[in-house]
């Protein structure tokens, strides 16, 4: 897992559909409550699926998840010898041909139905996602970890099971906790040149909704007055796309707990929109499989410190078969057949990487 500091050693985990469970083991290694009160050596590497990350929220949940991966993962690290998980290297493995859950055509209706919905006034901006599958032979960790390392995949990581595999190249910043400063850093806008993406108003706009949005979020754990956004619509590149996002910053609380955090900031604004309630519901009709561990969250809780990264640009192997979910933010600005192509174009890194994984000569 991307973020653990070697030396050390894996002393518990849970795997679960329910994140009650997880916010238990939170709690049972003192890192639930709040975070300048928390001391130890205890790390956990966490993992929450789209449907985790919505029952925490407290918005509608969507279709279930086409990857039998569990939906919560924690695990316990404390310093100690690597040599009990060091990594001895994967079997190599073999992607085949993918195919859609829907068609460009569906997706474009889909896309007609967010704008429709924003013309009636139920709502600002929805993130409609589509999903890919292909079948693979192999490792499913050696997906994960051709994947976590794409240019730009800061917050890019892989966690692995009995049997299944979770690989992200994500660029973005979900929430991080660092004394009494939580900041969260949405991305919304793409294109493949950084003047178009500068230039664009319909990107521009889209962006505006959802920085809105976490200001909201960020000032129901934050002191009065304290939620700032920094580095308005900064440019930056990921793995040959240009991305916008912007720092939304501001004071933790008195009292605010690690639990309040992730209820406050679930799921993330990015892939949901806004209002985030209206635009989960609708979502939740529209597309046709679960998101699994994609649009979730993944990263560590410290002592003292949160820092998770939001799973977009993420693949998760099972059963001998690989998936794969991409989409974008619809405003009432949007282009059907652009935004399809959009969707294609953030997964095309990702698949061009799995593509490079081969399988053993022997």
């Amino acid at each position: 897992m991307t973020g653990l500091s070697a030396p050390l050693r894996e002393v518990e985990r849970v795997e679960s559909s329910e994140p009650s469970e997880v916010l238990d083991f939170l709690a049972s290694h003192g890192l639930a409550g709040e975070p300048q009160t928390q001391a130890g050596d205890i790390q956990v590497a966490l993992l929450l699926g789209a449907r985790a990350c919505a029952v925490l929220g407290g918005v509608p949940v969507g279709p279930a998840s086409p990857v039998n991966v569990p939906e919560c993962v924690a695990i316990a690290y404390r310093p100690g010898s690597h040599a009990d998980h060091a990594d001895h290297g994967h079997h190599p493995a073999a992607v085949g041909a993918w195919s859609t859950s829907w068609s460009d055509a569906e997706h474009a209706a889909a896309v007609a139905r967010v704008r429709e919905a924003i013309a009636r006034g139920d709502l600002y901006q929805a993130n409609v996602v589509g999903h890919r599958s292909a079948p693979f032979t192999g490792d499913p960790a050696a997906l994960a970890a051709a994947v976590r390392g794409l240019p730009g995949a800061v917050y890019g990581g892989a966690l692995t099971g009995n049997g299944w595999a979770v690989g992200s190249a994500s660029p973005e910043q979900l929430v991080k906790v660092a004394g009494d400063r939580i900041t969260t850093v949405p991305i919304k806008g793409t294109a493949l040149d950084p003047a178009q993406l500068r230039a664009s108003a319909k990107d521009r706009a889209e962006h505006v909704m959802i920085v809105d949005l976490e200001r909201n979020d960020l000032a129901r754990v934050t002191t009065a007055g304290s939620v700032v956004a920094e580095d308005l619509y900064a440019v930056a590149e990921w793995a040959g796309l240009w991305h916008a996002s912007t720092t939304v910053a501001g004071t933790l609380a008195a009292g605010v707990t690690v639990v309040d955090v992730l209820r406050a900031l679930l799921p993330g604004g990015s892939v949901t929109g806004a209002p985030k309630h209206a635009a989960c519901a609708l979502l939740a009709d529209l597309e046709p499989v679960g998101r699994g561990p994609a649009m979730g969250a993944m990263g560590m809780i410290r002592p003292g410190a949160l820092d998770l990264g939001l799973t977009i640009r993420t693949v998760a192997a099972a059963d001998d078969r690989v998936h794969l979910w991409a989409g974008g933010g619809i405003t009432w600005g949007s282009d059907p057949a652009h935004e399809v192509a959009e969707a294609h174009a953030k997964a095309r890194p990702v698949l061009r990487a799995l593509s490079q994984v081969r399988p053993s000569s022997s």
